[in-house]
């Protein structure tokens, strides 16, 4: 089976997927991020000092404010919506004190961009709308007592770049969360398509194998029996129940070998054909062999067959002669093969009375045949008849095969 591969992303598919997976809830202490947006906010509040003159001088407590969001920061993914919450509250301490503004608001988006990754989308917004709501009173009211002294209101230009810059930082961490809700769901319809791949194939090694061994062994079974009984007064007839043994069981070891070499080397071709209706008359002989003859006819003008039609067709007829051989003391059964445009009918008839378990046409045989008709389209019945004796009736859609294809 050919192995699962993931279709390509766009280019910054990566960068997105791997912030998602440092985001993720329930990871340990983000020790390493952490320390680098503390030295990145200590470093961009200098010079965020130097150009915004008019604001409060950066002193103990400023640089502690500064240190205190990145180090909330190391826990975000086991607490996402307690750090998103507290950095908030930090963020806008430090504004309300007249600090200048700058890097110190580093903390807050990455508290709530681990917030939404993590599931906790009113917390993100809540520790947002709370820094919004909160700057737009200092701005607005109490600058007339907080620091620096003899500050105006905020312009609104200014509010609406902080209001701006709060939908930005939300928009980004949605998109992501978003995005890695859909690659999760992407994964694991690919996986679940591969699951469903393993079953299949599966299913058809298994419909093989039983089909394979039920003929072969209950072949050889009559075949024995048919020796054991004229072992002694018909040598020669035992000799050729024994043949006939020899051949079944060769036949049926190379096509159990050529099924499990499915398993061994996925992927690569069958070193033999699959059979198909060209291994009738072969099927023919085996019956005769038992003791069970077989009449062949066919109506319509026979066409060549996709390679699945033809093997479920000749599985198909195997079994249902491998049940009436097991399930039915007939010495006789008739196939019929009706070739209709588009469509192969196939009928097995035998005369004889049940003698076992399985002539009700709920047998585990029948059962395989059905799916095999089921997985092209077609179907399979089976039960008494009406005259006596028991029918297999089983219908196959047929496409046009290709130019030259081998039936």
């Amino acid at each position: 089976m050919e192995e699962l591969r993931e279709r390509p992303g766009p280019p910054w598919r990566h960068w997105v997927e791997r912030a998602g997976r440092v985001e993720r809830a329930g990871r340990g202490p983000a020790w390493r991020s952490a320390l680098l947006v503390a030295v990145f906010t200590q470093i961009g509040a200098g010079w965020a000092a130097h150009a915004q003159s008019g604001r409060v001088a950066l002193d103990g407590f400023a640089r502690l404010l500064l240190l205190v969001g990145p180090a909330l920061l190391v826990v975000r993914h086991r607490y996402p919506a307690a750090v998103a919450y507290g950095v908030s509250v930090v963020t806008l301490v430090y504004v309300a004190c007249g600090y200048p503004y700058g890097p110190v608001f580093l903390s807050l988006a990455l508290a709530c961009f681990a917030a939404v990754v993590a599931g906790r989308r009113r917390a993100a917004w809540g520790a947002v709308g709370l820094l919004w709501a909160g700057h737009l009173l200092i701005g607005h009211w109490l600058y007339r007592w907080l620091p620096p002294p003899g500050d105006g209101p905020t312009p609104w230009a200014q509010e609406v770049g902080v209001t701006a810059w709060v939908l930005a930082v939300l928009a980004v961490s949605e998109l992501v969360r978003v995005r890695r809700e859909q690659w999760a769901r992407e994964r694991a319809e690919r996986a679940a398509a591969a699951r469903r791949r393993v079953d299949e194939e599966r299913l058809r090694i298994a419909r093989e194998l039983h089909d394979v061994l039920a003929h072969s062994i209950s072949l050889i079974n009559v075949q024995a029996g048919v020796g054991l009984a004229l072992l002694d007064s018909d040598p020669e007839q035992a000799r050729s129940a024994l043949s006939t043994i020899k051949a079944a069981s060769k036949e049926a070891l190379g096509e159990v070998r050529q099924v499990l070499d499915t398993l061994r080397s996925p992927g690569e071709a069958p070193r033999t054909p699959a059979p198909g209706l060209d291994r009738l008359p072969e099927l023919v002989e085996q019956a005769e062999a038992a003791g069970l003859r077989v009449e062949v006819t066919a109506e319509g003008r026979a066409s060549a067959l996709p390679p699945g039609v033809d093997l479920a067709a000749f599985r198909i007829l195997q079994e249902a002669l491998t049940n009436v051989m097991r399930h039915s003391a007939a010495r006789t059964a008739r196939v019929r093969l009706g070739w209709r445009p588009r469509l192969l009918e196939l009928y097995v008839d035998d005369d004889g009375p049940a003698t076992g378990g399985g002539s009700d046409g709920s047998g585990s045989g029948l059962v395989g045949m059905r799916e095999r008709a089921a997985a092209l389209g077609g179907t399979v019945e089976a039960g008494p008849r009406p005259e006596g004796g028991f029918r297999v009736t089983a219908t196959l859609p047929v496409k046009a095969a290709a130019p030259g294809e081998a039936p």
